[in-house]
């Protein structure tokens, strides 16, 4: 069933002032497939049904789990692998150089999904700089939906997830078999305190960060609220800190405190030397 004008329009704005995610005309298709297993899985015939019971008061967190349908959740091990090479080779050596004598990392992973990046980061850590075992790594991963922070913390993956981008050394290595899943060990899920946050609310207190993973995040905001992220994150990374962004996203004519670095195809940022930070 085709979903109709005004039901469409109910939902991008649902979505929209619970999330600020954007969802324009021409995202009919996507909401469909989204949101008809929603209603199915709450026995509705329809989205209509689902739309109408939404209208109607309470729902005991059903619009909290429409948000978490239409959350866009694709992803991968080492997605992208230049992002990666670039945190291994550049990246983390300098903080390390650079944060030796308190012998701390702060990092925080703003979109876990479903957890492929953030415990794609803790295998390079743990297979790259075996000495940070024995330093404190403050790891934040964070998401919206209530839905993928639990998979996250259970680690588990099937076995086509797997076969996207996780090469065969580091799946025996890291993960034990259950069945047809892999679940990841558990002293690599102890690494991450995974918690939920909307970057469009207030945000919670957080440590100085050295590390912010902020990669296809951006690219569903309007611009005020791009603006408003990266301004947030300006104050929230040290000054010798460092933000990944996604292929297709920029700090360009959103905030000119950072600037881009020169790693191929890496989506990396810092702070230009002697900016401030943002006044919100």
């Amino acid at each position: 069933m085709t979903i109709s004008t005004n039901d469409f329009q109910y939902i991008s704005k649902l979505v929209l002032d619970l999330s600020a995610i954007v969802l324009e005309p021409g995202k009919e298709y996507l909401v469909e497939s989204r949101i008809q297993p929603l209603a199915k899985k709450e026995g509705l015939d329809s989205i209509e049904d689902l739309v109408k019971q939404l209208r109607s008061g309470p729902q005991n967190g059903l619009r909290s789990r429409v948000v978490d349908a239409m959350t866009t959740n694709e992803t991968s091990f080492f997605r992208d692998i230049h992002p990666f090479e670039t945190l291994k080779k550049f990246v983390i050596p300098d903080l390390i150089k650079k944060r030796e004598a308190a012998r701390e990392l702060n990092i925080w992973c703003g979109a876990s999904s479903s957890g492929q990046e953030p415990y794609t980061l803790t295998m390079l850590l743990r297979e790259n700089f075996p000495q940070l075992q024995s330093w404190k790594i403050n790891y934040i991963s964070s998401d919206i939906s209530h839905e993928m922070l639990d998979r996250c913390k259970k680690g588990i993956f099937s076995q086509l997830e797997i076969n996207r981008g996780l090469p065969a050394t580091l799946m025996v290595k890291y993960f034990e078999r259950h069945g047809t899943e892999w679940q990841i060990k558990e002293d690599l899920r102890k690494m991450i305190e995974f918690r939920y946050m909307n970057l469009s609310e207030n945000w919670p207190i957080m440590p100085g960060m050295d590390l912010v993973m902020l990669r296809n995040v951006l690219i569903y905001f309007d611009v005020d609220m791009k603006k408003n992220i990266l301004n947030k994150i300006q104050n929230l990374l040290r000054p010798d800190g460092y933000l990944f962004l996604g292929a297709a996203e920029t700090t360009l004519n959103l905030n000119d405190s950072f600037e881009r670095m020169d790693y191929k195809q890496s989506g990396c940022y810092r702070i230009r030397e002697g900016q401030k930070a943002c006044n919100l």
